[in-house]
């Protein structure tokens, strides 16, 4: 673990090691389109899993197929790969599986499922939210999981102008823009606790940490236009892009993280507060209040009794702190619209929360004000008007 941390220390450089590290795309992983039953989804890395056969084609995988695939595709951490997959099957499944993309039936009936799961694309507020590097806002674009060929433009000529290359401060610098364009567009903007200040540090720093191409002379990776266009279906000339959904691909000759330099809960925690120091708004839970230009957040120190505060939010790990143990806390509203038996789910989501807080050494949250979280959770309609499905 000491050794692992080290690779993890900013500014040290991980080995490469080609035969470890190279993603095959030939064979058993050679690129196949998906068809009209399969799943894709919002996730442009799962949708490329699926598309090279480093999970099941239809979209659909269980908790193993999610945390052996991305360890196989991507080198994501054991840790983070366990947690992020049992998540997945908890909010956008049947406990034991999900979809990376719309509603499928399940085979479970654990916990007395209302109905079939919503997959990740009706994740809203759940998983999946606002302030995507490239998939438009929910209320403003009528869907979560197409990709807008306008911010992927923006991207890739940022990423241009920095010598072809995306980076984390081309992402950092490109995550104030569309913060503030949802700020300014959309009047259901909402900075969810998990899918704010968990999983979009994650959406964006997952781009470079694992879209990267790793190599000898770039042994923490390179991220070019053509990489990034691999990954999000895109083809044409910048700036005439061509979007084909459902069609993400790993690239040829492309190499993942190495073994031990896996990408863990306690690396995505220093990246989230690396992005979050300069800009406090990324990790503020609130949103706009049905009119654009109308950002509320809320409090920390109301909200926690103290545990967490606008002083202390940023120190150690408390920032993924915040977000995982608020999550923990609100889910039994989101559940009880998903089961009739909310137990199953809860002791899961407890389970997989609590060993990533333990290991973080996060502060202990055992309870929220709950009348404090219903009247100002109330006022933002981007949290009060979303359906169980995910829409408006």
């Amino acid at each position: 673990m000491k050794e692992l941390a080290k690779r993890q220390a900013p500014g040290v450089t991980p080995p490469f090691n080609a035969k470890q590290q190279y993603v095959s795309t030939t064979g058993a992983h050679a690129f196949k389109a998906p068809g009209p039953d399969d799943q894709r989804g919002p996730c442009p890395g799962l949708n490329a899993m699926a598309n090279h056969g480093y999970m099941p084609h239809n979209g659909v995988g269980s908790i193993n197929d999610f945390i052996t695939g991305t360890q196989a595709a991507f080198g994501m951490g054991p840790d983070l790969a366990s947690f992020l997959a049992v998540y997945g099957a908890v909010f956008d499944g049947d406990l034991k599986s999900y979809s990376i993309g719309g509603p499928v039936a399940s085979l479970s009936s654990l916990g007395g499922l209302l109905g079939e799961p919503y997959g990740l694309s009706g994740s809203h507020n759940k998983y999946e939210g606002d302030v995507s590097p490239i998939r438009g806002d929910l209320y403003q674009y009528g869907n979560d999981y197409l990709s807008q060929i306008s911010q992927f433009t923006a991207l890739y000529e940022l990423g241009q102008q920095n010598g072809n290359s995306v980076d984390l401060n081309v992402l950092t610098n490109y995550r104030v823009t569309r913060f503030q364009e949802s700020v300014s567009k959309n009047p259901y903007f909402f900075n969810a606790p998990f899918s704010g200040v968990v999983a979009s540090p994650a959406a964006w720093s997952f781009i470079y940490r694992f879209m990267a191409n790793k190599s000898a002379e770039h042994p923490e990776g390179l991220l070019t236009g053509d990489v990034l266009k691999s990954f999000y279906a895109m083809s044409g000339d910048y700036p005439n892009f061509k979007y084909s959904p459902g069609q993400e691909k790993f690239p040829d000759n492309w190499y993942k993280r190495n073994p031990v330099d896996a990408y863990t809960i306690p690396y995505l925690s220093v990246d989230a507060q690396a992005m979050a120091l300069p800009h406090p708004q990324f990790f503020a839970v609130g949103g706009n209040t049905g009119q654009v230009n109308t950002f509320t957040g809320i409090n920390p120190a109301n909200l926690t009794g103290g545990v967490y505060t606008d002083g202390n939010i940023l120190q150690g790990n408390n920032l993924i702190c915040y977000g995982l143990e608020l999550s923990l806390q609100e889910a039994p509203d989101f559940l009880s619209g998903l089961y009739s038996d909310v137990n199953s789910a809860q002791d899961a989501l407890g389970t997989a929360i609590n060993e990533a807080t333990g290991a973080l050494g996060c502060p202990k949250l055992n309870a929220i004000n709950k009348g404090q979280f219903k009247q100002d959770f109330a006022k933002y309609p981007g949290y009060s008007k979303l359906k169980t499905g995910g829409t408006y």
